[in-house]
């Protein structure tokens, strides 16, 4: 064995010791830190229900249901009777008309009250039409309501995997620096010792500095996904928000055709459009109320003092016993033509309903492109995975292999380089891969069951 070879490997020996004391006092450092930062850590569980609670959508939607509720308040209430009360005083001074037809000055005060009631016995259906018409309309805000939960649901659930995905390729960056470093140790010992030449050393610095830009670019990519997660959860202070690692075991691949034949009857965005479908229907009904007749009964109660200056006249209890007067009776309505009014109330009410069925198509239109989509994104990254793993298998080994060669000097500089490199992009492709898997399936999953 040459006196050279022995030389390296010394310089190797020394070099890797130093360097795995630095490894070690960095792993307590962030052993250390991490059971501090696991105190402000969240769940995927944790994220989701915090989302559905603050989200400010989700919170419309909630608003929208109580408006709902009071609207079927409101048209129940039209069955009920309407009863009001009045009271005037009036007077007239000068020159007025008298009993002989003559004209004289005189002061008149008159003082009356009274009361009426107004029941509606038929309206022609409007008032129990517009009572299904609003429940109708209460049920598909409720299903707007749980389909806006439901998209936060997923919002968060691709946020959350997005900042698991960024801070995995963080870690790799970190490991390249790690590599880089102690490689640009090595390289200065052989300098030092006069094994390699100086531009070694300046291609070894090049290569750290490098890979200490992507650690950053990785770190900062981690942050921002982060920061669009808190801001999905309406978090104010971000400062300390970090998450942990999924839990739970991979989910299997749905078939897409069994996912979409379960979706039509759980999806809570189709049954807001079927709601709509119905909330149409009924307000053609409405709308067709104006063609029928309308019955009512009023009754009422009355009393009234007058009194003339210069005239002698009753008193005011006796008056008010004299004048005291009732009446009741029906009113009936008989549309026979108000303009084309309810005719084209009739006609908007059915375009609406054509509307609403084409919107209705439309979802589920876009809920089947959706799944189908998953599906295969989800068998695509199945596949990629796995070729990713033999791949990034087959590239440690061929880089440790390179790397062996490097340091006996069988190799170049540049060789190195792309031997780590090709090992760095096929970890990060199988990466990539892994956590597409993960959102697809949890996709699949989500619109076949309805949990996540």
């Amino acid at each position: 064995m040459s006196n050279s070879v022995v030389m390296k490997r010394k310089i190797n020996a020394i070099t890797t010791t130093k360097v795995m004391k630095r490894i070690i006092a960095m792993l307590t450092i962030a052993t250390a830190s991490t059971v501090t930062m696991w105190a402000d850590t969240w769940s995927l569980d944790s994220c989701i229900n915090y989302a559905v609670e603050h989200n400010l959508t989700v919170k419309t939607r909630q608003n929208d249901i109580e408006s709902s509720k009071l609207s079927v308040t409101s048209a129940k209430s039209q069955l009920l009777p309407n009863v009001s009360a009045s009271a005037g005083q009036s007077w007239s001074i000068g020159r007025g008309l008298t009993a002989e037809n003559t004209y004289a000055n005189r002061n008149t005060s008159n003082t009356q009250w009274g009361a009426s009631f107004t029941l509606p016995v038929f309206n022609g259906l409007s008032t129990v039409r517009q009572i299904q018409l609003a429940k109708a309309n209460l049920s598909t805000v409720i299903e707007q309501y749980a389909a806006a939960k439901d998209d936060i649901t997923l919002n968060v659930i691709t946020a959350y995997l997005q900042v698991l995905y960024n801070r995995e390729l963080h870690e790799v960056a970190l490991n390249q620096v790690e590599l880089s470093s102690y490689e640009l140790t090595r390289q200065r010992a052989l300098l030092e010792a006069g094994k390699i030449p100086e531009v070694d050393l300046l291609e070894a610095e090049s290569q750290l500095a490098q890979d200490k830009l992507q650690a950053t670019t990785t770190a900062n990519d981690t942050r921002l996904a982060l920061v669009d997660l808190a801001q999905l959860l309406e978090l104010d202070d971000i400062d300390n928000f970090d998450i942990t690692t999924l839990d739970g075991e991979e989910q299997p691949i749905l078939p897409a055709e069994s996912v979409y034949n379960n979706a039509l009857n759980i999806n809570h965005t189709l049954k807001a459009a079927r709601g709509e479908i119905a909330a149409a229907e009924r307000n053609i009904s409405v709308a067709q109320s104006g063609y029928i007749p309308r019955l009512s009964f009023n009754a009422g109660i009355g009393s009234s003092y007058y009194t003339v200056t210069g005239m002698e006249h009753p008193s005011f209890s006796r008056q008010m016993k004299d004048n005291f007067n009732t009446y009741f009776g029906f009113s009936l309505s008989i549309p026979i033509f108000d303009g084309l009014s309810t005719r084209n109330s009739v006609k908007r009410a059915r375009v609406q309903h054509v509307a609403s069925k084409l919107q209705y198509q439309d979802a589920e239109n876009r809920l089947y492109k959706t799944i189908q989509q998953a599906y295969y994104q989800a068998v695509s990254a199945q596949e990629r995975s796995k070729s990713c793993l033999i791949a990034e298998d087959a590239a440690n080994k061929a880089f440790e292999a390179m790397r062996e060669k490097y340091n006996l000097g069988r190799a170049t500089p540049s060789e190195y380089e792309q031997a780590k490199n090709k090992a760095l992009r096929t970890t990060a492709e199988r990466i990539q891969a892994h956590y597409e898997l993960i959102l697809r399936t949890r996709i699949l999953n989500f619109y076949d069951t309805g949990r996540y």
